[in-house]
């Protein structure tokens, strides 16, 4: 089979998507296929064709890769790819639509607001903040409402760096979510094909605030722990809401759900990962070694069926 792996792009997680990518392409070789490397560009539709594939798969993270765009593109010229539809990427893009969804899906999400750019400044939203603080408490979160990795998210936990926090996130999107911090255990819940794989701990080492760009895919900054140390009784609750949450946004193929377990047992799903990472440190493969699968055969996954 002729694969086409879609790599790099045009957003802040171009080189992460490059060294991603670098995986797949070793899976594929080993799986016997033809790994037909692009960095997409213009020339995209043009190197699509010319090499004539069967199949892509995307490693694209951010902008283009996750938000439905290149999706888009693909289903346009019948070509299969492994992430979820381009309306379904679309959904889990926006995490302010992903928490409507969730919510009405009976799924707990963080309690929070949305702000958009032209109301903060121009129809003196901001003077809202207070209000928001004193509903939802402090510390709170802040993160674009549209962005990956958590590039642009920041707590708060005064008016001053509240309001620090959203002009950093505005810088990345023109919609910003604030929210209410869930203290308790972060997790990554990787989902494929509507089974979840041995859920992963999420462990900085400098506390939950330092799990940020640099921390993700730096050596040595974040301990994982997989499987997790849980009870039969989490484990379950926790695949169980990271299934129904991706049911609930209408997810298929390959995801990754990323929770927090409250210390009263409660799974709050903070967003949707419709492209997961390969990178060393990524969440997914190393859910895949707790399960016996090795990333060949996670890529494997990844190709059409039938």
């Amino acid at each position: 089979m002729r694969v086409a792996v879609l790599s790099g792009g045009p957003s802040f997680e171009r080189q992460v998507s490059i060294a991603g990518a670098e995986n797949i392409v070793h899976g594929l070789t080993e799986l016997g296929h033809k790994a037909i490397s692009i960095d997409v560009g213009r020339d995209l539709i043009e190197r699509l064709t010319d090499a004539r594939v069967d199949a892509a798969i995307i490693v694209m993270h951010g902008v283009v890769g996750e938000d439905g765009a290149v999706q888009a593109v693909l289903e346009s010229l019948g070509i299969p790819h492994q992430t979820p539809s381009a309306m379904a990427c679309r959904r889990c893009w926006d995490k302010a639509i992903t928490k409507g969804l969730l919510s009405d899906a009976g799924i707990a999400v963080p309690d929070g607001v949305v702000f958009d750019r032209q109301p903060f400044t121009s129809l003196g939203a901001a003077r809202t903040l207070a209000p928001v603080v004193e509903r939802l408490g402090l510390p709170l979160v802040v993160k674009p409402a549209r962005s990956g990795s958590a590039l642009g998210v920041n707590r708060a936990a005064d008016g001053s760096a509240l309001a620090n926090a959203m002009v950093g996130a505005f810088s990345y999107d023109d919609s910003v979510i604030v929210e209410r911090f869930v203290a308790g255990r972060e997790f990554g819940i990787s989902v494929i094909d509507g089974e979840a794989l041995p859920a992963v701990e999420i462990l900085p080492q400098d506390g939950p605030e330092a799990y940020d760009f640099e921390a993700r895919y730096s050596i040595g900054l974040v301990q994982y722990e997989c499987p997790a140390n849980l009870t039969a009784e989490e484990s379950a609750l926790l695949s169980e809401t990271a299934v129904a949450a991706a049911e609930a946004l209408g997810v298929n193929g390959i995801t990754r759900v990323d929770l927090i377990l409250t210390p009263e047992g409660v799974p709050t799903v903070l967003e949707l990962n419709n492209v997961p990472g390969m990178t060393d440190t990524s969440l997914l493969p190393m859910a895949a070694g707790a399960a016996g699968l090795s990333r060949a055969q996670i890529v494997a996954k990844m190709l059409p069926r039938g």
